[in-house]
């Protein structure tokens, strides 16, 4: 490949970001005609593609700082047009090092999960329209952490929110599985209609949509706190936040495991704009001590409300659902925490960026480890056809592989060393304390429940004596190890080299993300 191919891909790669996947899903019916292995090339090849860019597009903005992409300018970075009066009017991406990181999550766990789900759904029908809405989905999140405006930010949610409910309810399961997508959607119509309100209120008050814009006009008027309100309750709840994670345990229990691994990046889309809005948009004129506590209480409420629940579940993915909805409070948490002390710059260089570190980190430990968990369970129904922990039992002795799977996932989100999971919690229990030891606390507690509740649970998968009934039952096929074994080989990876990743990825996103007065130049140029 020649340079010149190498500067153009390099340039035009946040609109192929969302270009390829949205190509490949349109055409994935009509492929689908030809044979289902042609299909299974297909999609491999769109989300392979798909994951390259985003790394190449992180690539540049971490070694080259933050990418502004114009769609339909003359130059792909020329935010603002001559007659634009000053505004930014075109559809533009910004992509800084806190985007790049979810694109980096959203790439590798997709990458893995595609590869996974070729064994897991064959024996399905319908997969062309299977495949088709989970490359929507994929364009949904990568498009919510590129985009630079609010209103293109809603119409990605909502690619998001359509596609992920007709994968929930994909398995139809006598209508359970639709009940919970319906839920889903019907939850998310709502959400949305309360950030499109937001949205309203901000261009009326500022005639901007562009996040960069409205930022550098922000006055935090009442109406401001109105839109910070519908636009917060909006993505917490998607996000899976307590109290407004009612749809989780469904949403994620029906759903086929390869999808329930992809909606927990989803969520996490949500957090990020969650975080964007907050750090971007408001920044220092929110009273960002008391928003700071919100954000705390949440968190809180999500590890606690979460594990209390996950602890007498018998359904392996509803317990799962609720150890997903405890692990985002420690996100919450740590993000918290760096919002609750961001305008005091002392505090912030003492534990307010190492808690905000270990927060963003803990999002991508989440995204491998919950995903792998996810992808083990599935692999367990694969072969047994069940989730109810009472009907399983000496697996172990079939299924090696996904035992070994499951135990460093289960180790990763019980915080225990050397896997990932504990080196950002060590990062929240230390920073949180200092910024208050009963938070810490509570955190260690939620962590040694987790641990309590995935001994139980790998006890009743894998250990015993071969049930009668499982007698014939074989590991997993090669496509849904290789899938779980890329997730796992992150988690260790993570887990052994925390500095590495910390000072490489972690910390320039936690920067990007307070620092506003960057982001808006970047836009703007200064203006």
């Amino acid at each position: 490949m020649s340079q010149d191919v190498i500067n153009v891909i390099i340039a035009q790669s946040p609109a192929l970001l969302i270009a390829i996947p949205l190509v490949f899903a349109f055409f994935c019916p009509f492929i689908g005609k030809i044979s289902n292995t042609v299909r299974n090339i297909w999609v491999a090849a769109g989300m392979a593609l798909t994951s390259a860019i985003a790394l190449i597009l992180a690539w540049d903005v971490y070694a080259f700082g933050t990418r502004i992409y114009v769609f339909g300018a003359q130059a792909a970075n020329l935010a603002l047009p001559m007659d634009s009066g000053g505004i930014p009017v075109r559809i533009i991406f910004t992509v800084d090092p806190m985007s790049a990181l979810m694109q980096i999550i959203a790439a590798i766990t997709g990458l893995a999960i595609i590869l996974y789900s070729i064994s897991s759904e064959q024996r399905h029908s319908g997969l062309s329209s299977f495949y088709t809405l989970y490359l929507l989905m994929i364009t949904g999140i990568m498009g919510m952490v590129s985009t630079g405006d609010l209103f293109n930010f809603f119409v990605f949610l909502e690619i998001l929110s359509i596609a992920s409910a007709g994968l929930i309810a994909y398995r139809v399961d006598k209508g359970l599985a639709v009940e919970a997508a319906l839920k889903y959607f019907v939850l998310s119509t709502i959400g949305a209609l309360a950030i499109l309100f937001a949205i309203g209120i901000y261009y009326g008050e500022y005639n901007a949509l562009n996040i960069a814009m409205i930022a550098s006009r922000m006055q935090f008027t009442v109406l401001d706190q109105v839109a910070l309100v519908l636009i917060m309750a909006a993505l917490a709840m998607k996000c899976g936040s307590v109290p407004m994670h009612f749809w989780t345990p469904d949403a994620y229990s029906m759903a086929p495991s390869s999808i329930t691994a992809m909606l927990v990046v989803a969520s996490q889309a949500s957090l990020y704009g969650i975080f964007r809005v907050l750090f971007t948009l408001y920044n220092v004129t929110l009273n960002t001590a008391t928003v700071g506590w919100i954000i705390i209480v949440l968190g809180v409420l999500s590890m606690v409300v979460g594990v209390t629940m996950a602890i007498p579940q018998k359904n392996v993915k509803r317990l799962m659902a609720y150890h997903a909805i405890s692990q985002t409070g420690y996100m919450l948490l740590g993000v918290g925490v760096g919002l609750a002390v961001l305008g005091n710059q002392p505090l912030m260089d003492s534990f307010g960026y190492v808690a905000m570190e270990g927060g963003i980190f803990h999002i991508i430990n989440h995204a491998m480890y919950k995903g792998l968990l996810f992808l083990t369970a599935g692999a367990v129904f694969f072969r047994i056809g069940t989730y109810n922990l009472n009907k399983m039992g000496g697996l172990g002795h079939s299924m090696k592989w996904t035992m070994v799977f499951f135990i460093i996932g289960a180790l990763a989100i019980a915080g225990i060393p050397p896997f990932n999971g504990f080196a950002s919690k060590w990062m929240i229990y230390e920073s949180v304390y200092v910024f208050n030891p009963i938070l810490a606390v509570i955190a260690m507690v939620v962590s040694i429940l987790t641990l309590a509740s995935f001994v139980k649970v790998f006890h009743s998968i894998f250990m015993g004596p071969k049930l009668p009934e499982h007698a014939d039952v074989k590991e997993a096929p090669l496509s849904m190890l290789i899938g779980m074994g890329i997730l796992a080989v992150i988690v260790i990876l993570f887990g052994i080299f925390p500095e590495a990743v910390v000072n490489t990825l972690i910390a320039p996103a936690a920067h990007a993300l307070t620092n506003q007065g960057a982001y808006i130049s970047a836009v703007l140029g200064g203006a």
